[in-house]
């Protein structure tokens, strides 16, 4: 079953961290959307099985808490464009 979630939560990290962590892992586990920075806002737009998903997730919130994010925020996406299969940072 698909699904899409659109997780923000605030926190400052590197470029490094938005590669090596939310993108290599979206790419593990198959998923397509996106992740944006806006100063300490980090937005996240991630779809794919539901399984992996929230594997994704679980990994994401082990990683996060290491780098003391605040409000964390997880809802459901209506999924309104194609991701054609990827995981893109957008600067």
């Amino acid at each position: 079953m698909a699904q899409c979630l659109r997780i923000r939560f605030l926190c400052n990290v590197s470029d490094a961290f938005l590669q090596n962590c939310v993108q290599k892992n979206a790419k593990k586990f198959s998923l397509e959307g996106t992740v944006q920075t806006d100063n300490n806002a980090i937005l996240i737009v991630v779809c794919g099985v539901k399984d992996a998903i929230n594997q994704f997730v679980d990994v994401l919130h082990k990683e996060i808490s290491k780098k003391s994010a605040e409000e964390i925020e997880i809802e459901p996406f209506i999924k309104e464009k194609d991701y054609r299969g990827v995981f893109r940072i957008i600067e």
